[in-house]
Formats: C-alpha cells, sequence, structure tokens
C-alpha cells in the first residue's frame, strides 16, 4: 500500500508524535509499504510531489531523540511561516496515499481536527473519527461522560479562566489543562495557594482546566482494539509522578506488562476500558488510563485516541504479549481502521 504517515504538528506533542512518526514509518517500511513520512505542519515544498511514493529518500533521517521537557510551539510556528494548519503539499499528499497512518498527538491531531478535515477530503485515516476524538480530548467533558456511564472516575472540577476555585477543593489535588496531554500542564498540589498559582500555569495550555481529586495508589493502562482490550500494564515511576520526563526517557519508569493483579480486577478494569471505548464513541483503538487506590478502588482519568508509539510507549508492550510485535502491531492498526470505511 501507498501510505502517508503524519506527525508533528504544533501541540505541544509534537516531538512524541515526530518519534511515532518515524517508529511507525520504519515498520512499514519494513513490511513492504511505499511509505511518506510527513510533518503536517511544515509539509514539503522540495519540488513536484505528484509521484512523491517514488522518490528514493530516508523520511525520517532529520528527526532526533526526545527531550525532557516540551518543545517551543511559537519557534516553529515562525520557522515555516505563512498561515494555516496544513504545511505545504499535505493534503494533495494525503490524496495520493491509500491510508494515511495517524501518528499525531495532542490538540489539532489528536482533537478531531484534523481527522475532520481528512474525512471533508475523503481521505481514510487510521484510528477513531471525529467525535470519538473530540470527546475523548476535552477531559472535562470525559469525566461528565464517565459519571452517566458509571464509570467511576476522580471528582473534580472544570474550571474557564475568571472562575473561581471552589472551597470545597480536598488536597492534595491535581491541575491539569483540559485539553492537554503527555502530562504537559499536570501540576500535583498540596493547598490552595499552590492550586492557585497551578492553575495559572495550566491555563499557559488551555484555558479550561481540571481540578480533581488526588489519588494515591498504582497507575495501569488499558490498550483497546475494536473494543476489546489488551492486557493490562502498571506504570511505576522511579520518581515523582509519571509526567512528560518520566513517560520519554528510557529507564525513567517501571514497567510491568500483564500487570500483578488478581483475575478479579483485571478483568473489572478491561470492562471499565471497554466501557469508556464505547461511551466516548471511539473507533477502531485507543489507549485508557486508570489509577486504583489503596482499597482497589478504580478510577478511570482519560482516554487517548492516538496512543504513543515510540520505544518506551505503553501500548507497544500491551500488543507484544498477545503475540504482536511492533511491525505486526502497524499493520493491525491499519487493518481495524480500514473497516471504518466498509
Amino acid at each position: 500500500m501507498k501510505i502517508v504517515v503524519l506527525a508533528g504538528g504544533t501541540s505541544t506533542e509534537r516531538d512524541v508524535s515526530l518519534i511515532t512518526g518515524k517508529m511507525v514509518y520504519h515498520a512499514l517500511k519494513e513490511n513492504g509499504h511505499q511509505v511518506v513520512l510527513l510533518d503536517v505542519f511544515m509539509g514539503y515544498d522540495e519540488g513536484d510531489c505528484s509521484d512523491i511514493f517514488a522518490l528514493q529518500k530516508d523520511w525520517a533521517e532529520t528527526i532526533e531523540a526526545i527531550g525532557e521537557s516540551d518543545p517551543d510551539i511559537e519557534a516553529i510556528k515562525q520557522k515555516r511561516g505563512g498561515s494555516g494548519f496544513f504545511g505545504p503539499n499535505v493534503i494533495d499528499i494525503c490524496h495520493q496515499a491509500d491510508i494515511v497512518f495517524m501518528g499525531l498527538h495532542g490538540e489539532n491531531g489528536e482533537d478531531g481536527r484534523v481527522q475532520a478535515a481528512l474525512d471533508l477530503e475523503g481521505i481514510k485515516y487510521t484510528g477513531t473519527g471525529p467525535l470519538g476524538a473530540a470527546v475523548s480530548m476535552d477531559k472535562g467533558l470525559s469525566k461528565q461522560i464517565f459519571s452517566g456511564a458509571n464509570i467511576p472516575t476522580p471528582q473534580g472540577y472544570t474550571l474557564k479562566m475568571g472562575d473561581k476555585l471552589p472551597d470545597d477543593v480536598m488536597y492534595p489535588a491535581v491541575v491539569k489543562a483540559c485539553n492537554g496531554g503527555s502530562s504537559v500542564g499536570v501540576y500535583m498540589v498540596k493547598d490552595a495557594a499552590e492550586c492557585e498559582k497551578a492553575i495559572v500555569q495550566a491555563q499557559t495550555y488551555d484555558s479550561q482546566v481540571i481540578v480533581e481529586q488526588y489519588i494515591k495508589g498504582r497507575e495501569f493502562s488499558v490498550g483497546v482494539i475494536e473494543g476489546k482490550a489488551l492486557p493490562i500494564i502498571e506504570i511505576a515511576p522511579l520518581e515523582g509522578f509519571y509526567d512528560y520526563k518520566n513517560k520519554y526517557q528510557a529507564g525513567s519508569a517501571i514497567e510491568t506488562c500483564p500487570a500483578e493483579l488478581s483475575e478479579e480486577l483485571t478483568l473489572k478494569m478491561q470492562d471499565y476500558a471497554q466501557k469508556v471505548f464505547e461511551a466516548l464513541h471511539i473507533e477502531s483503538y485507543a489507549r485508557i488510563d486508570f489509577m486504583m487506590n489503596e482499597d482497589g478502588e478504580m478510577f478511570c482519568l482519560e482516554a487517548n485516541t492516538l496512543p504513543g508509539m515510540t520505544p518506551t510507549s505503553l501500548l507497544p508492550q500491551e500488543a507484544k504479549e498477545i503475540g504482536y510485535d511492533f511491525n505486526k502491531l502497524c499493520e493491525w492498526l491499519i487493518e481495524v481502521s480500514l473497516r471504518k470505511y466498509e
């Protein structure tokens, strides 16, 4: 097949997305496909692109490792200049492909906007459609849906710019950008003073923030493909919580798959993950994150509709447990995504 891998973009997860794109690009090339890796924002302006799949070019050679902090997005925007989100020739090149593999993460990529644009262009792509992407990206809306579907989630508030911090917030608490990802714009706070400062900081990433109860306990993630849960993975950071650095710097966390849980707890968490997948109208695949407190109570944190595919990412580790190595997983995600169009 002719496949475009879309990565990069203008979200705080840009660097993570580029590594996802690089990994997927190499895997699909090894699988025998004709593959072009594009930065969705920077695009391609190096000449004629009418037969771009015939170019003998390593599209991933300039992509470097993920840094310890999120990238300077304003500098990226100034580097390209011009207006609009899609870079030069991106849509035209995507039209040449049999399918676009979505390697995007975060805002303008995982929030349904790119999916909607591709739908309008009649371009096939991997992952869920615009509705599931948009609903899942908005943590405040997700929490409302979880509550309505009897899926346990930490108690919390969604605050807009200028909203007063409620007096009954219980500390410690977690403050996070409502539409963020990769734990960018996430802060642990001990009291109201820290919470106020964290809200201001989180609102530099998103005008809406979530303030929710802190769940002390163990952290888990569950991949779901076509509505069926994969083996559960447990994440235990060596220091602090599972922040941007601990997610993407090798050796920063201990990850155990399958997680050491009783059969009863395993089935219960997998069932919740499948219910989240259905409640948020997700198609094809996703990854659902949970906390479990010391009493064994589970709390769903969020759903990720374009899970990372980096060397340290969770979904590939889970798939490996059921016999899907990275290359085979990429093929599987394409197969299930193409079924959306049947």
